[in-house]
Parts: structure tokens; C-alpha cells; sequence
């Protein structure tokens, strides 16, 4: 059996690129425009947060994400971005749901927002994970007139799986139900908050309407006011993260672009350290590996010298390709990171009842595996020390084999997916010996070296 990798291109060349990091492909480090020095000088005087809406499909993820710039836009802080501009790919207008993980910005009197808008429908799962990975916290959108749906699950999950700590849940379409239904709705939420492992007794509850607040013209308490509130929310109960400054560059690619005559841009979130224009950089991934140097640091549409960890930036990378990149790659400060394709893991199998497996597994067991921006294929062996079997509601140590050399780190999480079900999460605890790439080609036949080896 041969496991090939799920579909990593970044964009396909028929689609519209996103204008969040890059507006209007222009890349020019001369724009002193007094708009651009006073919207850099806003984000310098303001903390810097990562966030963005989860949920289930069709409960109004990309309409709250469009009314929060809607009302900083009229408190003076922000652009307004329309529904239409941010769910942009034309396979998205078509269908009407969000396929790919699209950025915003917005900014209230304290912070500057890069807000990540997730989608919810089953199929694109592996890309709200990309998007989820990325932020501080997140707004868990719930239509109130249905209630939690089998994504709002999903997503909760993932969320915590991934490290995100704070949830504030927006109850949306409250004008189309009453106060009991509310009720009802909140005790639901909250309870499946509280089985998750989020502080569900304590996390805010904000109940408006998304809809409403973009289309009416006096601020009503479901429209315009709730939003005012949710602001207020983000401000107060998501804490500010403690961002790795200190050490090497490094950034996972979600994306990318081409610009003729200029390059390639590379576009993810600053996982650590701090990077100048004109700085040495490394690609590395999918045992690939490139040289290169970024001549130029965009963050929604505007040139700076200098980014560090948390931001959201697109990079200008000198020499590269599109064609040579593919999501999942890490752009990080020359010889600091190494690729790897073995690890030893502390491994949770979901049950059938949290939506998981009904049964166990042993070894030369073979899935796809999510971590920060990648997925691909890997095989999964329960060492003899551990039992040589892991049951569905059991942790255990798992030897972890991918189909290609990755950036890996000790503590790094991952998620592993059964179809279209997420069964297990874990954490990288040992790194192992890596394996040749001809060796890894094929999973299912490979004789692992033993553990000691």
C-alpha cells in the first residue's frame, strides 16, 4: 500500500489571492503614504492578538467576521470588509461556505486584531486546522435558532487539541428565537464547554445577530451593540500570549503568491524569534529543503522592516518559486531547523462516543496526520512496551513514522484523521532516528528499526 500525501499546493493560480497581506501585488518598500505611516503607527501603539471564528457550517462565521469590521470601521479603528470580499475564491461565492481559512484585520482602542475566519463544513476540516493553529483564541459562532451542530463539536475539540485556552461564544440569529430558546441554548453550550475541557462556566456568552448588525442603519442591542460588546469581550477575557522572542526566526507556511518580476511571497504566522528585510532565510519541508533571502515583510497591505513572533505577515522571498512551495513548510534562519520523519508520541484515542474509533489499534496502522499548517500521510505503531495495542478512550505511547521528512519539535502537537473523523490527538515526546526517503516510500511494507536502533 502507498500513502501519498493529501493535496498541499497552496492556492491554484485560477483563484483570487488574498488581499488581507497583499494589496494590489504591490511590494514596493517606498510607499510613504501618510495612510500607511499612520495605520504602522497604530499597530505599534496597540498589543497585537491572534483570533478567529469556529463553528459549525452556515451558523454565520463569515458574517460576524464581516460585522466586526463593520463597527471598528464606524468607531474609526478599522476598513470595512463585506461578505463578499472575504469568502472571495469563486468556488466559495458558488457554494456559499467558506472552503479556505481567510484573514482580516480590525483594531479596537487597545489592540490591532488579525482575525483568522475558519470553515466549518466537514469537507475542509484539514483547513480549519491550518487557520486554528495560528490563534490566541476563539469566538465560537453558534446559530441559536439550531444550537450546537456536529462541527461546533468538532472544532471545540481541535481547538483544544491545538492549545487554545480561551473560548468566547457569540450566539448568533437571536432574532429569530426568544429568551426561553436562549436559555436553552446557553445551558447546551456551556455544557459541552465544560466536557471539552474549556471553562464553560465562565466563558463569555454574547447573544445578537451578525446579520443584523451589518444591515441596519440604528444600532440596535442584537445588532450593532452585541458586536460593541463582543469587542469589548476580546479586549478583556483573551489574555495576551507569552511570544517567543529570543529564539531563531521561524514561520509555518499557510500560503503563498507569485509576483512577476519580484518573487515569491510566503505568507503564515510568526511562530518565533524576529526578522528584518534583507535577512538570510531558509524553506524546509516535505524533505525539501532552499536557500533564500526575504527582501521585503507585508502585514495587511503594508511594508515593515521588521516582523516578530505572533505576527502575521507575508514574506518576500528571493529566488524561490511558487511551484517549489507547498503548505506545511517552515521558513525559519539558516541551519537552526532539521527535517525529521520519526517520533516517539504521547497519543489520546478518541472513542466512538466522543466521535471517535470503536476500535483499537496495534501497528502498521496508517492515517493522515495534522500539525500546524501540514497534513500527509503516517503510520502509527504501538511499541510492544506499551502493551503493542492502544484502546479507544486510552493514552499511550505511539511511534509516529511520516512519508516525508518535516520540521518537527519537541512538544509539537498533532491530529490524526480517519476519513473525515478526527480519532486521535498527541504530542511529540522523543524524536527518533530519521529513515531514508526511499525506506519511508511505502508505509505499509516498512520494517521499522528496533527501538533501540
Amino acid at each position: 500500500m502507498r500513502l501519498l500525501r493529501s493535496s498541499n499546493r497552496i492556492i491554484s493560480m485560477n483563484q483570487k489571492w488574498p488581499t488581507c497581506l497583499i494589496k494590489n501585488r504591490n511590494f514596493s518598500a517606498t510607499d510613504k503614504s501618510t495612510k500607511q505611516t499612520t495605520t504602522n503607527d497604530a499597530m505599534k501603539n496597540r498589543e497585537h492578538i491572534n483570533i478567529g471564528t469556529i463553528g459549525h457550517v452556515d451558523h454565520g462565521k463569515t458574517t460576524l467576521t464581516s460585522a466586526l469590521t463593520k463597527v471598528s470601521a464606524m468607531n474609526g479603528f478599522s476598513k470595512f470588509r463585506d461578505f463578499d470580499s472575504i469568502d472571495k475564491a469563486p468556488e466559495e461565492q458558488l457554494r456559499g461556505v467558506t472552503i479556505n481559512a481567510s484573514h482580516v484585520e480590525y483594531f479596537t482602542r487597545n489592540r490591532h486584531y488579525a482575525h483568522t475566519d475558519c470553515p466549518g463544513h466537514q469537507d475542509y476540516v484539514k483547513n480549519m486546522i491550518c487557520g486554528t493553529s495560528q490563534m490566541d483564541g476563539a469566538i465560537l459562532t453558534v446559530a441559536a435558532s439550531e444550537g450546537p451542530m456536529p462541527q461546533t463539536r468538532e472544532h471545540l475539540m481541535l481547538s483544544k487539541q491545538i492549545g487554545i485556552e480561551k473560548i468566547i461564544v457569540y450566539a448568533n440569529k437571536c432574532d429569530l428565537i426568544d429568551n426561553e430558546i436562549r436559555e436553552l441554548v446557553e445551558i447546551e453550550v456551556r455544557d459541552l464547554l465544560n466536557e471539552i475541557g474549556f471553562d464553560g462556566d465562565h466563558s463569555p456568552f454574547i447573544f445578537g445577530s451578525a446579520l443584523k448588525a451589518l444591515s441596519e442603519t440604528e444600532p440596535s442591542e442584537l445588532g450593532s451593540k452585541s458586536i460593541e460588546k463582543l469587542l469589548d469581550t476580546l479586549d478583556s477575557y483573551i489574555e495576551a500570549p507569552k511570544r517567543d522572542f529570543d529564539s531563531p526566526f521561524s514561520m509555518s507556511i499557510e500560503s503563498s503568491m507569485s509576483i512577476q518580476g519580484r518573487g515569491t511571497v510566503v505568507i503564515g504566522t510568526m511562530l518565533t524569534g524576529s526578522l528584518q528585510k534583507g535577512e538570510q532565510a531558509e524553506i524546509l519541508g516535505w524533505s525539501k529543503q532552499y536557500k533564500t533571502v526575504v527582501s521585503d515583510i507585508h502585514m495587511f497591505g503594508r511594508s515593515y522592516p521588521r516582523c516578530q513572533a505572533g505576527d502575521h505577515v507575508g514574506l518576500l522571498c528571493r529566488g524561490i518559486k511558487q511551484s517549489q512551495l507547498e503548505r506545511g513548510m517552515l521558513i525559519a534562519k539558516p541551519s537552526t531547523i532539521t527535517l525529521e520523519n520519526r517520533f516517539v508520541a504521547d497519543l489520546y484515542l478518541r472513542s466512538s462516543e466522543e466521535g471517535g474509533r470503536s476500535k483499537p489499534i496495534s501497528n502498521k496502522f496508517i492515517q493522515q496526520i495534522f500539525s500546524q499548517t501540514w497534513s500527509g500521510g503516517a503510520r502509527l505503531d504501538i511499541p510492544e512496551e506499551s502493551g503493542g495495542i492502544l484502546m479507544p478512550g486510552d493514552h499511550g505511547r505511539c511511534h509516529v513514522t511520516l512519508q516525508y521528512g518535516m520540521p518537527l519539535k519537541l512538544g509539537q502537537k498533532f491530529t490524526i484523521r480517519e476519513h473525515t473523523k478526527t480519532i486521535a490527538s498527541g504530542i511529540i515526546v522523543d524524536i527518533l532516528p530519521r529513515l531514508s526517503n526511499d525506506m519511508v516510500k511505502n508505509l505499509g511494507t516498512l520494517i521499522l528499526p528496533s527501538s533501540s536502533s
